[in-house]
């Protein structure tokens, strides 16, 4: 009997010691604490492996602490942060084969001393950068950059007419029981230590294979590839009839680029626009006119814009799935959109 008593008290204390260190330690009040978003952005590690042509890369993709792609990283020391979906998040490839790696490399070999940062999130459209403004951004201290640079267009021409920003991207988990864990775990001192460590040390995992190789042997295959150029496009659509059509996704569109224009403004720093395409180039109506729209609409409000859909002349080599580029391809857009970024970061 005495020895369930001292094991109780033991326990009793134990648990008082547990609590007290979460509320003294943990983030239960917390203001800036992320809560239940971005719980599946976070502290992410997955190692996979890409065949290209004659080499095999093995390598980790990361989420860092704060949500962004890559290494952990002081926020003060941000000064350009790209944002999109898959296309600029590009998780199925090395960091230096993405569009932000190639840019880096740029700015690193012309000595700008400036590092763009990896915001992108699958399956994110305006709306869902939109919602970073609102969930993701305000809580993290210090986080203060001066540029925003938005590769934007293709998942906003599929997107459904829904206005539910939560769902957009997975930044915000649409279970409610699963948000409340979330939330739990979000603000447990001793659960946030041990995912750190986690992410810190673990260095296992099965791999998750891309192989470029077969989808570019397919596109070998295929008779002619067919890629309109912006170009072509503008003599061969009827402009009045494709704005008529899609009246509605325009104009949700650009209020979307007015919204996260003035985000952006609100936080002292300058957005840049620049559109995108998919593999047929601009055969896609939805798409081309999204992005003629866009450019339109920048020269009318000023905005920062780089035409890349009047820019880029594709090749099937370009793309191994239709939509997200090969390192090929993610090479090229950085060449096509780098001198105009470079000069809006020498304007500024």
């Amino acid at each position: 009997m005495k020895f369930i008593k001292i094991f109780f008290y033991n326990l009793l204390v134990l648990f008082f010691a547990f609590i007290s260190i979460e509320i003294i330690f943990g983030y239960w009040f917390d203001k800036d604490n992320l809560g239940p978003y971005m719980r599946e952005h976070r502290m992410k590690k997955n190692f996979y492996s890409l065949k290209y042509y004659d080499q095999t890369y093995d390598y980790v993709y990361k989420r860092n602490y704060y949500g962004f792609r890559g290494e952990e990283i002081n926020l003060k020391n941000i000064k350009a942060v790209m944002i999109g979906g898959s296309t600029v998040d590009e998780r199925y490839k090395p960091d230096d084969f993405t569009i932000i790696g190639y840019l880096n490399k740029k700015l690193s070999n012309e000595n700008i001393e400036l590092e763009i940062i990896n915001a992108g999130i699958e399956g994110q459209s305006t709306l869902g950068h939109i919602y970073n403004f609102e969930v993701w951004f305000p809580k993290l201290k210090e986080f203060n950059p001066q540029y925003f640079i938005f590769y934007i267009g293709i998942n906003d021409h599929i997107a459904s007419k829904t206005t539910d920003k939560s769902n957009n991207g997975h930044v915000l988990n649409p279970s409610k029981s699963q948000r409340l864990k979330d939330n739990i775990k979000s603000r447990s001192i001793f659960y946030d230590l041990l995912r750190k460590t986690k992410h810190k040390y673990y260095n296992k995992g099965e791999k998750l294979v891309y192989d470029f190789n077969y989808a570019l042997k397919k596109n070998e295959k295929l008779e002619k590839f067919n890629f309109l150029k912006y170009q072509d496009a503008i003599k061969l659509y009827d402009l009045k009839k494709i704005k008529d059509d899609n009246k509605s996704l325009i104009k949700n569109y650009l209020l979307n680029i007015d919204k996260l224009e003035g985000h952006a403004k609100r936080l002292n720093a300058k957005a840049i626009f620049i559109n995108q395409l998919t593999n047929n180039g601009n055969y896609n109506k939805k798409l081309f006119i999204l992005n003629y729209s866009l450019i339109k609409h920048c020269k009318e409000k000023k905005f920062n814009c780089i035409d890349l859909a009047k820019k880029l002349n594709g090749k099937k080599e370009y793309w191994w799935d239709g939509i997200h580029t090969t390192p090929a391809g993610s090479k090229k857009i950085a060449d096509l959109i780098y001198p105009e970024l470079k000069n809006f970061l020498k304007k500024n």
